[in-house]
């Protein structure tokens, strides 16, 4: 058996939901064992997002005003939506959107490690499943800085990974759905 095929997701992590207007957006928390400076390559390094992250870019997130074409991995449809980072603060803030979705990332030292938050809007019919779906990547994250990669596991093929359910129930029930 592979790794990948070891891998569970653990259980739900820190995660609730902000409503402004009509607007909703999933706050996802998580603590990484790695420095800033490493997750803050990942979230904008083309090579490193093919890893982990739900879409592919075909150029770093790193600089404000940079224009970069993000594509969907793992979705029904591909759909190819154009970016400018509005704000890239290494390694501490990174800012744009992607597609319908604005992006807000924070990176806090927390001893030797980081603590990750992601912003994200969402539809609201979709926030436990997108945020069981953040989870699953953001496993994935950690295994790959940890030196011990397991593939993207994004979209359906993320739902069919054992746990999935169980965490989208998770965060349904954290978020009171």
């Amino acid at each position: 058996m592979t790794v990948r095929e070891q891998y569970t997701p653990g259980p739900a992590n820190v995660a609730h939901v902000q409503k402004d207007g009509e607007k909703w957006t999933l706050v996802l928390v998580r603590e990484l064992r790695h420095p800033p400076e490493k997750v803050w390559r990942a979230l904008i390094e083309p090579a490193q997002l093919r890893e982990w992250a739900p879409f592919d870019s075909d150029g770093s997130l790193g600089t404000v005003g940079t224009t970069v074409k993000l594509t969907t991995v793992g979705a029904p449809v591909t759909r190819v939506t154009e970016t400018t980072v509005t704000r890239a603060d290494a390694p501490n803030a990174l800012e744009y959107n992607w597609g319908d979705f604005d992006m807000r990332w924070e990176l806090e030292a927390l001893g030797g490690g980081t603590r990750l938050t992601l912003w994200t809007n969402i539809d609201r019919r979709f926030i436990s499943m997108g945020a069981a779906g953040w989870h699953i990547a953001f496993d994935v994250l950690d295994r790959l800085l940890a030196g011990e990669p397991i593939g993207r596991i994004v979209g359906p093929e993320a739902m069919k990974f054992g746990g999935w359910q169980r965490l989208n129930a998770e965060y349904a029930k954290q978020f009171g759905k």
